[in-house]
């Protein structure tokens, strides 16, 4: 909104240094700063808020070293990185980009799913939440609508500068990035096109049920991630920095042609919401970090898994996730093949084994007697490594 208050300005009274706001450098900075001051700031009152509210985490017994101290922190506390998120991102960020409007619309909707499934648990008092199956369907549905507008809508585009100073071409794509490989560029139309090129137009079939995928199982990962102090916060910032790049290189002509990847026109907008996202992630940290004083809850941690996921396939680099976001994958791999394999055997033997101590894999490691801020540090030093070899593929190939 600031950004056309200062066009106005500029335009109508040349009033001097407005011009500042057309820089997205600048309105990405000060995103960051709005929101880590409000998460900091007003985190604290909110946090104050829930405490009064007795809204406090309900604690299963697991058996896990400082568990029961936990009982009764304040929960839900995604609210603060969902409010410390919009608001700098709303005065910000030009609202009339369609980019911008898919990440409000994302943050909004799965923070009611997420807030949903916090009030079932708090004031139900039904440690399941809600139900499994409606959770899936609010990630489907937005995976929907974050497909379609994707697909269908006009100002989602790539542009291609043509040799020898010709005027450059914009077209509708759904092409994408495959990370390493020289010819990095693939295109969802590959698995339909075989059946005849008149088939292309419906590379939407394969292109939506995709993004569903994609974002349901990044947004259950940093669910399932969010187990201890610092861990879900910590690791998310991490690789929404990683995805800040993206969107900057991608969304800049001069820097796209020279690291030879796709310009994506519009995209770079996007840089403004992440920098409000990772102020929010940051300042959030701030009272999530052990001992924590608060907990996201599934309202934010939801939230977050969805908007990395959008994030990516918005910048065109949602093939990177298992790397970029490796830790979460490690968690729902954890999960998947725990319960597999108990299973198996209590199929085969009539006694169900285990892999792990616990699942996720956070717990296998408490089990084992680590104590939970090193288990933080140390998955923490893994998503560096890894959002460092996500950015590297821009080059290696």
């Amino acid at each position: 909104m600031l950004y056309y208050l200062f066009e106005y300005l500029e335009n109508t009274y040349q009033l001097i240094g407005a011009s500042v706001f057309q820089y997205l450098s600048f309105r990405a900075s000060m995103a960051f700063i709005l929101s880590l001051l409000f998460s900091m700031i007003f985190g604290k009152k909110i946090i104050q808020f829930l405490k009064r509210q007795q809204i406090g985490e309900s604690v299963r017994d697991l058996g896990l070293a400082g568990q029961k101290e936990k009982e009764g922190t304040p929960t839900m506390g995604g609210i603060i990185i969902i409010a410390a998120t919009l608001i700098p991102a709303l005065l910000l960020a030009r609202v009339d980009n369609i980019y911008i409007q898919l990440l409000v619309f994302t943050t909004i909707w799965m923070g009611l799913i997420g807030w949903a499934d916090d009030y079932i648990k708090i004031f139900k008092k039904n440690k399941e939440g809600l139900q499994g199956r409606f959770k899936v369907l609010g990630q489907i549905v937005l995976g929907l609508i974050v497909g379609v507008t994707l697909y269908f809508h006009p100002d989602v585009t790539i542009r291609e500068y043509q040799e020898g100073g010709l005027s450059p071409t914009e077209f509708k794509s759904t092409l994408t990035t495959i990370p390493l490989l020289k010819n990095n560029e693939f295109d969802y139309a590959f698995f339909i096109d075989w059946l005849g090129p008149e088939m292309h137009q419906w590379s939407w079939v394969i292109f939506i049920p995709i993004v569903i995928f994609i974002i349901t199982a990044v947004s259950n990962g940093a669910n399932l991630t969010d187990g201890i102090d610092g861990l879900a916060a910590g690791t998310s910032t991490i690789a929404v920095l990683a995805l800040a790049i993206f969107a900057w290189v991608s969304g800049n002509a001069i820097f796209s042609n020279y690291l030879n990847i796709m310009y994506l026109p519009g995209v770079g907008e996007i840089t403004v919401f992440i920098a409000a996202f990772i102020g929010g992630l940051v300042g959030f940290l701030w009272y999530n970090t052990y001992p924590a004083t608060v907990f996201m809850g599934d309202t934010g941690s939801l939230t977050i898994g969805a908007l990395i996921s959008v994030i990516a396939i918005c910048v065109r680099k949602e093939l990177l996730i298992p790397i970029l976001c490796g830790v979460f994958l490690a968690e729902n791999l954890s999960v998947i093949v725990q319960v597999s394999y108990f299973k198996y055997t209590k199929r085969k033997t009539g006694k169900g084994e285990r892999i792990l101590l616990m699942s996720p894999l956070h717990h296998h490691y408490q089990k084992k007697g680590y104590h939970e801020s090193k288990i933080v540090t140390r998955f923490w030093i893994v998503g560096i490594l890894l959002a460092v070899i996500s950015i590297v593929t821009l080059k290696l190939r």
